[in-house]
């Protein structure tokens, strides 16, 4: 819902301004001014459990469409957290993060725009197309050739950058479960899942590469259980 909203936010923003100056030339040469007002945050157009699409449908919040645009958005914010750790470390790959999460909101434009009520002109605006997967297979390729190979399962550890990725991981599988659904129903592009099902692998890759550079050791799974 978070990315649907994003694509209304310009107009939105558009109109407001230039309400604002309207408003603030009709004061020009007035002593009495009116103070400025700004939009609330809350719209409450989904008291009744409703939300739009960019198509303009109103569909139930548990739509598979607001489903997959809400583990979307978490997926964002799990990035996010851990582009901060990267910051922090001083790490290489913050800049790619960045470009990820804006990535994300083009997915989402993409899910939010259900193909079967979309028409051309808002086609045009969301597709996401083949180039950010190539994009990935690339970075994916470049960190694995510094890393050694993986001879066991590992655990989410190596430091908190390490660790942050992990939980971003698996927080995009859950997002490419949820995307899959509206992609095998023809209501999405099928570059979202593939984009979906490459980032975690990218985050994985990450993750360990992360614990390589600050010099944190991995954890490796061991049975507990004989």
């Amino acid at each position: 819902m978070a990315a649907g909203r994003s694509l209304f936010a310009g107009a939105v923003r558009g109109v407001l301004v230039g309400r604002r100056l309207y408003c603030d030339r009709a004061a020009e040469g007035s002593s009495k001014k009116k103070p400025k007002t700004f939009p609330k945050i809350y719209t409450k157009t989904g008291d009744k459990g409703l939300s739009s699409t960019f198509t303009g449908e109103r569909r139930p919040k548990d739509d598979l469409v607001f489903e997959a645009l809400g583990a979307t958005d978490e997926l964002s914010s799990a990035i996010g957290l851990a582009r901060e750790f990267g910051i922090d470390a001083n790490l290489p790959f913050v800049a790619e993060l960045e470009k990820i999460q804006c990535m994300l909101q083009d997915i989402g434009s993409n899910i939010a725009t259900p193909l079967s009520s979309a028409r051309e002109s808002h086609i045009v605006k969301t597709t996401f197309d083949a180039e950010p997967v190539q994009e990935l297979e690339q970075w994916i390729d470049k960190y694995t050739a510094q890393l050694p190979p993986l001879n066991n399962f590992i655990l989410p550890s190596g430091g908190k950058a390490s660790a942050s990725l992990h939980v971003a991981r698996a927080v995009c599988r859950r997002a490419e479960r949820s995307a899959f659904k509206i992609v095998k129903a023809g209501e999405a592009d099928a570059n979202v899942g593939k984009y979906l099902n490459r980032l975690s692998d990218y985050l994985f890759t990450l993750a360990r590469y992360a614990a390589k550079a600050e010099g944190r050791a991995e954890t490796t799974y061991t049975r507990t259980q004989s």
